[in-house]
Parts: C-alpha cells; sequence; structure tokens
C-alpha cells in the first residue's frame, strides 16, 4: 500500500478504476463478477473479485460513498493488526464472507451472477455503528444518526430481496456484511460490547 494514504482512499480508488475499466471492456467485467459456473470450475477469486466492480454509476457512487464516510472513522482500531494491513484484511475478508449465503442459495443455478461492494461496505457501516452508534452522516446536508441509517440500508436489503430489485446486486450480502462487521472487531476487542451498549443507551434524544 501507498505510505500516508488512508487504505480508505485506495481501496475506493482501485473500486473506481476497476468499475470503469469493467463497463468499457466486456470481457473484464465477464471475468471478475461473481459467477457460480465460473466457481464451481475453480475460479474461486470471483468470491473477491467481484467486490470491486459495479452494475452502474449509481451503485459506484452509492458505495463508495457509504465506504469514505465510515472507513476512515474505523481504520485506526484496525492498525493494530497485521503490520497495519488489518482494515484491508478486513475489508476484503468481508467482501468474499458477505457473499457466501447467495452462493450457498444459488450455488445450483449456474446462471446466477452478483457484483457490487455492497457487503463489505455495510461491514464497514456496522463497525462504525458498534463504534459510534449515534454518529451522524450527512445527506443531502440532513444529518442522520448512523445506526438509523443502518437500519434503513438493512431493511431495504430485505426488500429488495423479496421483491427480486435489481438482480446482479447481492442484496443478501448486505445482511450478511452487517452482522460480520458487527461481530469481527468484537472477536478482536470483546470489551467493544459492553461500550456500545453502554453508547446506545445515552442516546442524544433522551
Amino acid at each position: 500500500m501507498i505510505p500516508g494514504i488512508p487504505h480508505t482512499i485506495l481501496i475506493i480508488i482501485i473500486t473506481i478504476l476497476t468499475s470503469l475499466a469493467a463497463w468499457q471492456h466486456r470481457n473484464i467485467m465477464n471475468r471478475l463478477i461473481f459467477n457460480i459456473s465460473a466457481i464451481k470450475h475453480g475460479q474461486y477469486d470471483r468470491f473477491l473479485t467481484h467486490g470491486f466492480i459495479h452494475n452502474d454509476g449509481i451503485h459506484l457512487f452509492f458505495n463508495m460513498f457509504t465506504l469514505y464516510f465510515f472507513g476512515r472513522s474505523i481504520e485506526w482500531f484496525f492498525r493494530d493488526y497485521l503490520n497495519g494491513m488489518g482494515f484491508v484484511l478486513f475489508y476484503c475478508s468481508a467482501v468474499i464472507i458477505a457473499a457466501i449465503p447467495s452462493y450457498l442459495q444459488n450455488r445450483n443455478l449456474n446462471s446466477y451472477r452478483s457484483l457490487g461492494a455492497s457487503g463489505a461496505v455495510n461491514a464497514v457501516l456496522f463497525s462504525s455503528i458498534l463504534f459510534n452508534p449515534w454518529g451522524m452522516i450527512y445527506i443531502y446536508f440532513i444529518p442522520i444518526p448512523a445506526i438509523f441509517f443502518g437500519t434503513i440500508y438493512l431493511c431495504y436489503s430485505m426488500y429488495a430481496i423479496r421483491s427480486g430489485h435489481s438482480p446482479l446486486i447481492d442484496h443478501r450480502a448486505h445482511i450478511a456484511g452487517a452482522v460480520y462487521g458487527f461481530l469481527f472487531p468484537l472477536l478482536l476487542e470483546p470489551g467493544l460490547g459492553s461500550a456500545f451498549f453502554y453508547k446506545f443507551l445515552a442516546t442524544p434524544f433522551s
């Protein structure tokens, strides 16, 4: 990694460049996308690569916007692990872990495909919620508590699964990523659980 540049920013740059390349060259999109048939033929790298391409500009912007706001706020925690590369490990493992439920759900459907960083971004979002549940994110200059934003995000994901909206986007990954992102730091530092509980009770609305 390039010294001095936050890993969140580097991941965003890599994701944007890879997505742009995939939009311009269909062979890149076809090689990186999550594809059940290809995975069965040994291309296991697709569990990771699909997280660096996106369906369109709106899909890319929303994921990178969320990653930008919340990734920077939790990098400090992961710097103590893997010689400073802990956040990269966390993010990449979240891409993989979040894809597993849909793989198991669709493993007999060779035509199934998905793409996008939503699972990993949701992992970052819910890790941030663990550390600061009442932190604010500004959408159109309107402040929204992170825990509300995350809840809305999950509700949309569940709606999308039921409605079949945007079939190329792995909405199950949103939910799996959220669970992984919340639990992974707890496995590293169990004391974060009690800290979250007291922060959650200290609602700014009380």
